[in-house]
C-alpha cells in the first residue's frame, strides 16, 4: 500500500484497488492505531469531562477523556493510562459500552468505549500537547449540554448517551 503521508499520529495511503463489484477505483484511506474513549463518573454521579484545546477546531472543546492505544497496551490499560493522565484519577470499575469504527468512509480509526466508575486519585504527566481543565456536570447538565449543542465532539456525545441511556 502506498503511503502518500506520514505522522506522529496516522498515515495517509492510496491506492488502486478492485472492489468486491469487481470496479476499480483509486482509493485513500487515513491508517490510524485504535484508541479508547472513557466517559468518567465520580461517586455521586457526576461526569468528569475536559475542556481541551483542539487546534483543528478553532478552539476548546468538551470532551470525555480519550486516546491511542499504544503498542502492546490493551484498550483497558489504555482505558486507566489516558484517565490519569487526563483527568487524574484511576477507575476501579471500568465496563465496556462499546466499540466500532469512527470514520469508516475514509479511515480506519477503531475506538472502544468504556464506562469508568469508583475513581480515585492516581495522576500521570499530561501530554505535551494537552492543555486541558477538568468539567464536573451531572446527568442533568450532561442532558443539557447534548440537547444544546454545546457537545461537539461525537465521541463524547455517543459515550454520554450510552451511559445516560443505561
Amino acid at each position: 500500500m502506498p503511503v502518500v503521508y506520514t505522522c506522529r499520529i496516522f498515515k495517509v495511503l492510496e491506492e488502486e484497488v478492485t472492489l468486491p463489484n469487481g470496479h476499480r477505483s483509486r482509493l485513500s484511506w487515513i491508517d490510524h492505531n485504535p484508541c479508547i474513549a472513557v466517559v468518567p463518573r465520580d461517586e455521586t454521579g457526576n461526569f468528569l469531562l475536559i475542556r481541551q484545546y483542539r487546534h483543528a477546531t478553532g478552539g476548546y472543546l468538551l470532551e470525555i477523556p480519550a486516546g491511542n492505544i499504544d503498542r502492546g497496551e490493551t484498550p483497558e490499560l489504555c482505558v486507566q493510562r489516558e484517565l490519569r493522565e487526563e483527568t487524574g484519577y484511576r477507575a476501579s470499575r471500568i465496563t465496556k459500552l462499546f466499540e466500532g469504527y469512527l470514520l469508516p468512509g475514509y479511515g480506519n480509526e477503531y475506538m472502544h468505549f468504556y464506562l469508568a466508575e469508583d475513581l480515585e486519585a492516581a495522576p500521570l504527566p499530561p501530554d505535551a500537547d494537552e492543555d486541558i481543565a477538568i468539567v464536573r456536570v451531572s446527568s442533568a447538565e450532561a442532558r443539557e449540554l447534548l440537547v444544546g449543542g454545546s457537545i461537539r465532539d461525537v465521541k463524547t456525545a455517543l459515550g454520554l448517551s450510552l451511559v445516560l441511556q443505561r
